[in-house]
Order: structure tokens, then C-alpha cells, then sequence
């Protein structure tokens, strides 16, 4: 049945049975009961986390099998979906915890005027057509330095954006500016600090522009999680998963530890989503349902 939905091909009808449930939770509480990130895994999920996947992540499943699979797991939001895909997801009822599309690419960004102007048609197009779908939030990226310095970058992307931001403000959309690391995935990039990225929120003066805080680009940057999350958490609208180091399973095999992490972020009174973004390892279909399943429950505090 897991390698059916792997490929895409089961229906919603079969998915309606119990089976799928307990063959994923059978698993994961049997890999899941020893060490530092030990879950319950036969529980229902808690609420006080919102829940999400990265749609890239999980590409070998075609949009409507990763509907099917997250309503399974217990949760209903999938990250980094474009407008194609979106009805889809209304027919599942599956959140689209961050709208992608606008967006060039991940080197040409709003930190250079170059791109401005095309940006910002870009960008004032989907602002609308997130509102108009009753979502609410819009990745969007500084773009590669390009020797530039930084505070010059900083100039151009609040020039840049103050362009947008009062369509976002009016139509209740906000823009997220993923954090990446510059060392290892994204040579070059600008934002690839959270200070860069709260100076950024400072000048730009909105609620509607916050960070997209991922913890394993951040971990690789600069570490001290926890602290950061606890006193810079009115910055960060999203949060971001994976494992360090490799960016693969976030349990006890890498360097962080989610629950207490997830504890932190629940402890500042976060309501939006944090979204699974790693890598999974298992080569089997069902290995990589596992691997889902398990982070959810690792992160479910």
C-alpha cells in the first residue's frame, strides 16, 4: 500500500481505511522509543504545534498522494506551494503554509536593484492571487551578494520591498524572507544571519515581513537556537526543520535536539507553522513515510 502511494496511485477511498494509520504508527513506535527524541507515537498529535512538509521534499509523490498522507498523519498543511497546485490542497482541505512562485530564483533577490522592477511585478501579482485564495503567507528571498556589502544590500532590499509591503499590509499577506546558510547549501547568500534578517524587519517597520527561520541553516551559521528563538521570536513568522549534519532525519542521530526546540518555540506563544524540510533517507517508500511520520511526532510537544 506505501509503495502504491509513493507513486501516486492510491485512491482516497483505499487511504480511508484504518491501515495506512496503523502500519505508519506501528512502525515509528517501534524505531522511536529509545533515546533523546523518544515519541509517543500511537498518540493523537497535541495541537500545540502547527504542523507542516516542504511539497520538495516528498517530490516523488505526486500533490494529491502528500494530501492523502499528511490528512493521515494527523496534520493538514504542506510548505512551498505555487498557485497550480492549489486546488488541489482546497480539495484535501491542506493549508498552503507557504506560498512560492513569485519568486526568480534563489540568487537574484530583493538585496539588488537589477531585479527589482521585475520582482515587484512579479510579487504584486501574487500577492493577490495569495489573498484571493485565503492564504496568508509568501516566501521570498534576499538573493547572492555578488560583492556587495552588506549594508548597501540592506539599503536596496528595504527599498525594494517598502514597494510591496503596503499591498501586503491592505491584503493580508505576509512575506517571509527565508534565513540560509552561506557555508555549506548557499554560497554567498546574503541572508545567512539572523541579525542581517532582524535588521532587515527593524527597518522595514511591518508585521507583514517577518523571517522564515530555518534551524538547520542557522545551526550552521551560528548556532545557539534556542536562545535566539527565545529573544528574537517577534522576527520569525515560520520555522523551517532538518538535521545537522546532512539535512536528513531530525532524530537522535544529529546535533539538535527538536523536542526542546519545539518546546522553546511553543513557549513563545507561536501560532504559525513549523514545517518538516529535510532530506529523508530510507530508499523505500515506506521508510520515507516513516521518517515524516516520526518528525511530526518528535516535534509534537
Amino acid at each position: 500500500m506505501l509503495k502504491q502511494l509513493a507513486a501516486g496511485g492510491l485512491t482516497a477511498g483505499v487511504l480511508g481505511s484504518s491501515l495506512l494509520q496503523s502500519q505508519v504508527f506501528a512502525a515509528t513506535a517501534d524505531q522511536a522509543t529509545t533515546g533523546s527524541n523518544a515519541v509517543a507515537a500511537n498518540a493523537p498529535l497535541k495541537g500545540n504545534i502547527q504542523h507542516s512538509v516542504s511539497r520538495w521534499t516528498y517530490g516523488d509523490l505526486s500533490i494529491e498522494a502528500l494530501c492523502q498522507l499528511v490528512k493521515k498523519l494527523g496534520f493538514a498543511a504542506i510548505d512551498l506551494v505555487g498557485p497550480a497546485d492549489w486546488p488541489v490542497l482546497k480539495q484535501y482541505g491542506i493549508d498552503s503554509s507557504m506560498c512560492n512562485g513569485a519568486e526568480l530564483n534563489l540568487v537574484d533577490g530583493w538585496s539588488n536593484p537589477q531585479f527589482h522592477e521585475e520582482l515587484i511585478k512579479r510579487y504584486r501579482a501574487h500577492i493577490d492571487l495569495v489573498a484571493d485564495a485565503g492564504y496568508k503567507n509568501l516566501i521570498c528571498f534576499s538573493g547572492n551578494a555578488k560583492g556587495m556589502d552588506r549594508e548597501t544590500a540592506l539599503q536596496h532590499a528595504v527599498k525594494g520591498l517598502s514597494q510591496i509591503l503596503p499591498q501586503a499590509e491592505k491584503r493580508g499577506v505576509v512575506l517571509q524572507m527565508e534565513l540560509f546558510n552561506s557555508k555549506v547549501d548557499h554560497p554567498d547568500y546574503l541572508a545567512d544571519s539572523s541579525a542581517w534578517g532582524i535588521e532587515l524587519c527593524k527597518r522595514l517597520k511591518s508585521e507583514n515581513f517577518k523571517l522564515l527561520y530555518d534551524i538547520y541553516h542557522m545551526q550552521i551559521m551560528e548556532g545557539d537556537i534556542i536562545r535566539t528563538i527565545q529573544d528574537q521570536h517577534q522576527y520569525f513568522g515560520h520555522y523551517h526543520t532538518a538535521g545537522v549534519p546532512g539535512r536528513h532525519e531530525i532524530d537522535d542521530s544529529q546535533e539538535l535536539n527538536y523536542p526542546a526546540i519545539a518546546r522553546a518555540i511553543v513557549a513563545t506563544g507561536f501560532k504559525g507553522y513549523l514545517a518538516q524540510e529535510f532530506i529523508p533517507t530510507p530508499t523505500t517508500p515506506e521508510g520515507r513515510v516513516l521518517s515524516l511520520a516520526q518528525a511530526v511526532r518528535i516535534c509534537d510537544v
